[in-house]
């Protein structure tokens, strides 16, 4: 091909393949300190390897889950406090995979934008790597997209991509049986569903990100930016002292949806509405939204981010060793006959 003066180039267009290599060599050192048994090799190959029998199973059944972070990123790059939603990220794919009785192995993450700063891209990833690591799976590889014309100025989308696994025949939900006794551990703040409503109760309080917390000493947008809560080593502590028969992430749909998807066609739940307090942030969206308790239980976590149901003659142990590992436990209810949950007391 002949040589041409003054011809466009991908830069010019809005795509900068040196800042791209910039990041990758930041984030670095953030991957490798996930480094677990399994991983075969480091980042920048085309695709990532991971070995199961290293990581110690002889019959593994993998399991994948996918997610994002909803539109709480919408919040951390107005205020860019971006170094907690990497968290968010991992979690929603980690503490789903536990439920199914998995142990994360490793996890990708895809990052988009329209104009790639290296530094806000290095915090987000450096932040994924964090949450990586206390779930105990290895960041092994992922994609950043700059795509001009696709994002507004300053604006990014976060996907991840995690895999578990399990010895073959021990999958949950196993067992569940009328009388199981529910066991809710708690959230940290709001996690990582319903901010469309969130954003919307804010606006129409007429309160700004950098307004003072109704419910919080920090500035609304800092409070509302708390990560979302990864219970995947006191889950699989859990699982592996016996009795419990399924695990229940409180995401979108909150309690009244999650619950029964764990649950066989015959069987509910009754829950005690009073075996917890509600927390202030979720206390203040229901008074300044004017939102009815029915839907606070179906969008929000309300407080519980994770419930496990568990074999009655095995609950008092449980609770004991999840407060061990640091988990605030209530016990919520029972596995009962009849389909739904049904609620009983007052959400206060």
């Amino acid at each position: 091909m002949a040589e041409r003066k003054n011809g466009l180039s991908y830069a010019e267009a809005g795509v900068d393949i040196d800042a791209g290599n910039a990041l990758v060599e930041r984030i670095k050192p953030a991957a490798a300190a996930t480094k677990r048994p399994g991983v075969m090799d480091a980042l920048g190959g085309f695709g990532a390897l991971f070995d199961p029998k290293a990581a110690g199973y002889d019959d593994p059944v993998l399991v994948a889950a996918t997610d994002g972070v909803g539109t709480k990123l919408r919040i951390a790059i107005d205020t860019g406090h971006l170094d907690g939603i990497g968290q968010d990220l991992v979690a929603m794919c980690v503490n789903d995979l536990v439920c199914q009785g998995a142990e994360p192995l490793f996890f990708l993450d895809y990052f988009a934008t329209g104009k790639l700063s290296v530094d806000e891209g290095a915090r987000v990833v450096e932040s994924i790597a964090r949450g990586c690591k206390d779930a105990g799976c290895a960041l092994i590889g992922g994609e950043t997209a700059e795509m001009p014309g696709m994002y507004h100025d300053g604006d990014f989308d976060l996907a991840g991509f995690a895999v578990g696994a399990m010895q073959r025949g021990a999958a949950l939900p196993a067992g569940v049986a009328e009388g199981d006794v529910l066991l809710g551990l708690a959230s940290d703040g709001v996690h990582s569903n319903g901010y469309s409503l969130v954003r919307k109760v804010a606006e129409h309080a007429g309160l700004a990100w950098d307004s003072a917390a109704p419910f919080d000493q920090a500035a609304l947008g800092e409070a509302l930016l708390i990560p979302t809560r990864l219970y995947v080593k006191p889950a699989l502590a859990a699982i592996r002292a016996g009795g419990v028969h399924a695990l229940a992430h409180i995401t979108g749909g909150g309690i009244t949806e999650n619950l029964p998807r764990v649950l066989p066609r015959d069987l509910g739940a009754d829950i005690d509405l009073t075996a917890w307090n509600l927390p202030p942030v979720f206390r203040w969206l229901a008074d300044a939204g004017g939102i009815e308790t029915s839907e606070m239980l179906k969008t929000f976590n309300s407080g519980i981010g994770m419930i496990l149901v568990v074999a009655a003659d095995r609950a008092d142990a449980l609770t004991a060793q999840l407060q061990a590992d640091g988990e605030t436990v209530a016990r919520l209810g029972t596995v009962t006959a009849g389909q739904g949950v049904r609620y009983n007391g007052t959400l206060a």
